[in-house]
């Protein structure tokens, strides 16, 4: 017989480059990298003008890496001035980390309090489209013409 499927799909870690044209409303390139390209990030920094650190707010396990990647990024040189969005996503699945949680875990009242950039942070769900009206906006504020 058939094999039932779960109810949730199993998430696929992303590797590889993403790129996506958006007008907000000056065109803006976003590039997606995975976090298991962690290592070359650095060779895109001097390109960006606003960060989105999207954090797996359903996996408990990951908390540690991707903590330890954000400190990474926010301490990088390049990006001592870039606005920074931190999307804790996942939030529509019923093993999500609350905002409350996230924010303790990453001890987000530290690396704000040190950080030289400005952080921002939200809840979202990519899949059912939870906060993306705020990120969007987000965006146009960060990205708005000098």
């Amino acid at each position: 017989g058939a094999r039932p499927q779960p109810a949730v799909p199993v998430p696929v870690p992303q590797v590889g480059t993403n790129l996506t044209d958006l007008r907000l409303p000056r065109r803006g390139t976003v590039r997606e990298l995975g976090g298991c390209m962690g290592p070359i990030w650095p060779s895109y920094y001097s390109e960006c003008s606003a960060l989105l650190f999207v954090v797996d707010a359903s996996n408990p396990a990951q908390v540690s890496s991707s903590c330890i990647q954000l400190l990474s990024v926010l301490s990088a040189a390049p990006l001592a001035s870039v606005p920074v969005l931190v999307l804790f996503n996942k939030i529509d699945l019923p093993c999500y980390m609350s905002l409350v949680e996230m924010k303790s875990l990453f001890r987000m009242q530290d690396m704000v309090s040190c950080a030289t950039q400005p952080i921002t942070m939200l809840e979202t769900s990519a899949r059912d489209g939870t906060g993306l009206a705020e990120v969007l906006q987000w965006l146009r504020s960060a990205l708005r013409e000098p």
